[in-house]
């Protein structure tokens, strides 16, 4: 053979060499300020990218956070996390929302989002802690990002029924899934409700898909009421999302379904209790079982077994709890979020009385 000839070749074994290892996501990102207009549903992807979920701004942010460092799981607890950060913002702890709290699984660093202030006017913050219980801002202001829009999402000035802002609804949960963002939230479409998967490198987010549920508490099938928590989950070998609403249903669907522009009925598998909301919520094992871990407003939190949930059959008349079924873990009052730890603890960020919030790990239940 040939040196032309063989050096030919040697580059095209190298370049498919490269085009065969994981995909550097970092890569696709570009250095420079990465504003914000909100800062509200967080979610980890790979090589410490962290997804930030826009309400305000419509979009949703990646950044490089370079926190790729493997570190330990450490116990540990932050009393008083909201008068900490109010004090490391210059502000009182009145006028701090904590919004989401997610833990990095490589460096076990803690990312929380917050607002400083009420309203349309609060900053958004981007702080992380670790075990030594040390808070430091995140700074956007020189970092590798990207940025994908949601085009169909609710006018900034668009509101419900009730009067409550619909743009602060744009975006409620987020999860990063083979290799794509999912977003839930509302659009601006007639059926209000959306589940959008946004391939990650970002290009461009497409109108999503608007969604539709039966409502057993309310005993009506319903299309504006966005999805308040959801989880990535398998079922049968296929890919779903279990996804939780106010007034409690659960509900699955199917990943494969969620496409562009189409409109897809989920199967409600339990009615969890009215007049409450769902927070957050978390997969995990333990002693050989799949559980759900989802904390609540009024109802506390809730741990599901996960044993049989191709079980169940798809709730379509009015009734009242029925379904999956759930212990009430009566160790755990107050948390209003919480992420998984490691394999064995959870992070909560629990309300004791006087309204101070705790920042700490318990062990899984």
């Amino acid at each position: 053979m040939s040196f032309p000839r063989l050096g030919f070749f040697l580059l095209l074994a190298a370049a498919l060499a490269v085009a065969a290892t994981p995909a550097d996501y970092s890569s696709s990102l570009k250095a420079g300020k990465a504003e914000l207009k909100s800062a509200g549903a967080l979610a980890f992807g790979p090589d410490g990218i962290l997804f930030i979920g826009d309400t305000m701004g419509a979009a949703v942010v990646a950044v490089d956070t370079k926190d790729k460092t493997k570190g330990t799981s450490r116990p540990f607890e932050i009393k008083g996390v909201n008068e900490k950060i109010a004090a490391l913002l210059g502000t009182a702890p009145d006028q701090i929302l904590i919004n989401d709290v997610m833990v990095n699984p490589i460096s076990r660093k803690v990312y929380l989002s917050v607002s400083r202030g009420r309203g349309p006017d609060a900053l958004p913050v981007i702080l992380r802690t670790d075990a030594s219980g040390k808070l430091e801002e995140f700074s956007l202001d020189n970092v590798k990002y990207a940025r994908v829009a949601l085009p169909n999402s609710p006018a900034a000035d668009a509101k419900d029924r009730r009067g409550q802002s619909m743009r602060l609804e744009a975006i409620t949960d987020l999860a990063f899934v083979d290799g794509k963002v999912f977003v839930a939230g509302l659009s601006n479409e007639e059926f209000a409700s959306n589940l959008r998967s946004i391939p990650f490198p970002f290009q461009e987010a497409d109108k999503g898909s608007s969604v539709e549920i039966y409502h057993g508490q309310h005993g009506r099938w319903e299309t504006n009421a966005p999805v308040r928590t959801f989880v990535p989950y398998e079922i049968k070998s296929e890919s779903h999302l279990l996804a939780a609403y106010t007034c409690t249903p659960l509900v699955k669907f199917p990943i494969s379904g969620l496409k562009p522009g189409t409109k897809v009925v989920g199967t409600t598998i339990a009615e969890l209790g009215n007049r409450n909301r769902p927070l957050d919520m978390i997969v995990y094992k333990k002693g050989g079982g799949e559980f759900i871990l989802m904390s609540n407003s009024s109802r506390g939190v809730m741990k599901m077994s996960t044993d049989k949930i191709d079980t169940f059959q798809a709730i379509t008349q009015q009734t009242e709890l029925k379904g999956l079924s759930y212990e009430t873990v009566e160790s755990l009052k107050g948390v209003e979020q919480l992420d998984r730890y490691d394999d064995a603890n959870a992070l909560i960020l629990v309300r004791g009385e006087g309204g101070s919030l705790d920042l700490k790990t318990v062990a899984l239940p």
